[in-house]
């Protein structure tokens, strides 16, 4: 999935240009981590109501701006319960209900919501258990905050770590987090030679990583599959393909995530 921003087009068009939305399934239940552009498809796709659990990583507009449009949320029939981490001083209902208000959105959380929703924080540290499944959490290296989660389940496991910038001690924190799990979702926004600036402005500090960064990351936990995440909107699919090529040589077990992709483990 994109980040920062959608990109639409048809240079865009075979790994998607929405923003960050996965989904994850796990017995009787149902997963959705970030509200990204992308939970509009998957609102579309379960063609009417949901009962899921929705965790956000943080509140940059990129993860939440398909919420006002997630058909389920407006389904009385839908039940959700929604976790988030508290940041500065607000709750992650006080959040996205502060991101539907005028004059950015003509009508409110409150106004239009139908369905069955709870909130609840959610921190880094904290481990949620229902039916077999633990998620729980560490803090990530981004500006103002970013929880990076992991899914556990029979023996199979995910990690989300999204929004990521490599380079201090959360390093080896989310290291051990991920150790051993079947898939790693990573943020590899650049190359090393954009993050740098080698190749235009440098990206230090902006609060995301590298595909040479993710592929160390993924080898250093001893991870299955490598899913890299949060592309750079300006990618285009073909550069893309060739970003993919390049961490193939390094770890086979790698490939870059792209709408309606299905993982089973």
């Amino acid at each position: 999935m994109r980040g920062s921003i959608p990109s639409p087009g048809p240079e865009t068009a075979r790994y998607g240009g929405n923003t960050p939305c996965i989904e994850v399934r796990a017995g009787d239940e149902t997963f959705i981590f970030d509200l990204g552009t992308g939970v509009r498809e998957l609102g579309a796709a379960a063609q009417g109501p949901l009962d899921a659990h929705i965790f956000v990583s943080h509140y940059h507009y990129d993860h939440l701006q398909g919420l006002p449009f997630f058909g389920p949320i407006f389904d009385p029939r839908s039940r959700f319960t929604i976790r988030g981490p508290t940041r500065n001083g607000r709750s992650v209902k006080d959040v996205l209900s502060g991101h539907m208000q005028q004059p950015f959105f003509p009508v409110t959380a409150e106004m239009v919501f139908r369905a069955r929703c709870e909130y609840h924080g959610f921190e880094a540290g904290d481990r949620l258990k229902v039916n077999g499944v633990t998620v729980s959490a560490i803090e990530a290296n981004h500006p103002g905050g970013n929880l990076a989660y992991r899914i556990d389940y029979k023996g199979r496991s995910i990690v989300y770590a999204t929004d990521t910038e490599h380079g201090n001690d959360r390093d080896a924190q989310l290291i051990e987090f991920s150790r051993g799990v079947d898939v790693l979702i990573y943020d590899a926004m650049y190359t090393e030679d954009e993050y740098l600036g080698r190749n235009g402005s440098p990206k230090t500090g902006w609060g995301h990583s590298t595909w040479q960064n993710a592929v160390h990351m993924a080898d250093e936990a001893k991870v299955g599959t490598l899913v890299l995440f949060h592309h750079d909107p300006v990618r285009t699919d073909d550069a893309l393909d060739a970003l993919v090529k390049l961490v193939k040589k390094q770890r086979k077990a790698s490939l870059a995530a792209k709408e309606g992709l299905v993982i089973k483990l």
